[in-house]
């Protein structure tokens, strides 16, 4: 405790150095933690996003997500309103449940015949209004903007596609898409007119249904069978999904038109059964007690679970660029405080030279003189991360309430931005905990110096 008190004192000799060694460690820890919790934020809005989008859980045929895309009528699964009605049912999972609803993808070919043009395109038949409760799933107060499908109070054949679909199949005009350029004049003639077989599923098509649109077209995709099939369905919006590759191909469809598509006449099916919970924490046990009702009730149905991280890799990817990033930026202010601190003893070991020749003279040991300057980097240690904290903790209660908000790459909607560091205990206490260890060894190097110095040679220095 003297010891400690000797070397505050000895800080407090030289207080603009002190001062600016405090500051270099008090930007560096408050920079770390601001990164760290804009990188826990970020981290929970892609969580929020793809739990809303494909739920935490999700029931599939074996195989289906390895092999499934390419032929999604032969990994169906049949008999999924019993599953689900079981799901739910379940006195286990029942507590957990959000939503539990089916999804099928398809893929096909989608055709504006009138204008000679058709584009292939992998759709999704989804349940709407569960697909909807699924987008106010925020189990972190992200004050997610996800908007409501477009599909919701529309017929069976009302289709939502997108914004890059809408362009190739030339519908900008019908549906208001900005910054859609007029189709360019091409030498050789105009588009090439659809082939004779489709155009003629296309009429037979049209003759069974009643509307006729400036927004409509056709759909082709193989049934359960194998024989095409097509269906005339009317773009109620186009809408951007992001990214250029997905939105010029994505379309989203009604669940009983896309079963009617595929399936026909035959017992409907689907190829995902999604589980949202209330909470992410939850996915083990839910997971294990899944688990547990296929392997019983449902054995004999060749089904798997795959969560969320499975489902979009990218979100791990993102969590370990996230951090990749934490790291360098804190080796590098670790290398940047260690050289700060260890200047700053340095310094004081020469100014005190004759100092500690005096008190190796009076009987003051070794280990003595190194614990005096060790406890010196200590204390600008804790000082420093006391600081650092205490800034860090201000400056992200400024950045959460300036409502400044984001668009994460890949979404198209906005999220607030926020530095999430409240309540996040060991992402402060071990960054201030790295800061403090890093002070001490900065001045074990010049403290272990100024232990060796002979007494002769020290009480004579000018």
């Amino acid at each position: 405790m003297k010891t400690l008190a000797i070397a505050l004192r000895n800080l407090l000799r030289n207080r603009r150095r002190s001062l600016t060694t405090l500051l270099a460690m008090t930007i560096g820890l408050s920079s770390i933690l601001i990164f760290g919790g804009y990188a826990r934020n970020s981290i929970y809005m892609l969580q929020t996003g793809y739990v809303q989008a494909y739920g935490h859980l999700q029931i599939q045929h074996s195989n289906y997500f390895v092999y499934g895309a390419g032929n999604p009528a032969a990994y169906g699964i049949a008999d999924y309103q019993r599953i689900i009605d079981a799901v739910h049912n379940d006195p286990v999972l029942a507590p957990m449940l959000t939503v539990v609803t089916p999804k099928l993808q398809l893929g096909g070919i989608a055709g504006n015949f009138e204008a000679g043009v058709s584009k292939s395109v992998f759709a999704f038949g989804i349940v709407v209004d569960l697909q909807n409760q699924m987008r106010e799933w925020d189990d972190y107060g992200s004050a997610t903007y996800a908007p409501r499908y477009a599909l919701t109070g529309t017929g069976l054949d009302a289709v939502v596609i997108g914004t890059g679909v809408a362009r190739l199949l030339q519908l900008c005009g019908p549906l208001k898409v900005d910054n859609c350029p007029e189709v360019p004049e091409r030498s050789g003639g105009s588009n090439a007119a659809a082939p004779a077989d489709i155009t003629a599923l296309s009429a037979l098509e049209a003759t069974q249904t009643t509307h006729a649109s400036a927004t409509g077209i056709e759909m082709l995709a193989a049934s359960v069978r194998g024989a095409p099939n097509v269906v005339s369905l009317n773009v109620v919006k186009a809408e951007n999904f992001g990214y250029k590759e997905f939105d010029e191909s994505f379309l989203i469809m009604h669940l009983p038109q896309a079963q009617r598509l595929i399936y026909g006449n035959s017992p409907p099916q689907v190829t995902a059964i999604q589980i949202q919970l209330r909470h992410t924490a939850q996915m083990g046990p839910a997971r294990a007690r899944l688990a547990q009702l296929l392997a019983t009730t449902f054995k004999d149905a060749p089904l798997e679970i795959i969560d969320y991280e499975t489902l979009a890799p990218i979100y791990g990817q993102a969590i370990q660029f996230f951090d990749s990033i934490f790291g360098f930026i804190a080796v590098l202010i670790g290398v940047i405080v260690l050289f700060t601190v260890g200047n700053t003893m340095s310094m004081a070991v020469v100014e005190r030279t004759t100092e500690i020749g005096t008190l190796r003279a009076i009987g003051q040991r070794r280990s003595g003189i190194r614990r005096l300057f060790v406890c010196e980097g200590l204390l600008l240690g804790l000082l420093g991360a006391v600081l650092g904290v205490l800034t860090a903790l201000l400056a992200a209660f400024l950045i959460n309430h300036s409502g400044m908000t984001w668009t994460p790459p890949g979404y198209v909607y906005a999220y607030p931005l926020k530095v999430r560091l409240w309540g996040d205990v060991g992402l402060i206490f071990e960054s201030a905990i790295g800061l403090v260890i890093v002070a001490i060894i900065s001045a074990w190097w010049p403290a272990n110096r100024a232990s060796k110095l002979l007494i002769v040679d020290a009480l004579r220095h000018v």
